[in-house]
């Protein structure tokens, strides 16, 4: 069994598991699934716009498809959910990639 499908058989169990989801999404990068990935993230922020380590991955996948705009966006909302959590670590990586990004 690959690894994709172990995480579409925990994701039977909880659907809405961020975690499980998050790690699908990277699989699916690892495989320039970008599609597959957009659509997780997309659905990880929507019901669990807390869950920051997907902010930064995200839009890195926006940015290689040309979506820019979309993730300066994603990079901003980061950002602020990693500030309002105090999680200072997260904070800091997601204004060095948008800074890296428009600057």
């Amino acid at each position: 069994m690959t690894r994709i499908e172990q995480l579409k058989e925990f994701l039977k169990l909880n659907q809405k598991d961020s975690f499980l989801q998050h790690a699908l999404a990277l699989e699916y990068i690892k495989l320039n699934k970008e599609e597959e990935a957009k659509d997780l993230f997309e659905s990880i922020l929507e019901n669990n716009p807390a869950y920051v380590g997907s902010y930064y991955h995200f839009a890195k996948l926006l940015d290689r498809i040309g979506k820019t705009d979309m993730a300066i966006s994603i990079y901003q909302k980061g950002m602020e959910v990693a500030k309002n959590a105090n999680d200072l670590h997260t904070f800091n990586e997601l204004k060095s990639a948008y800074e890296e990004l428009v600057y």
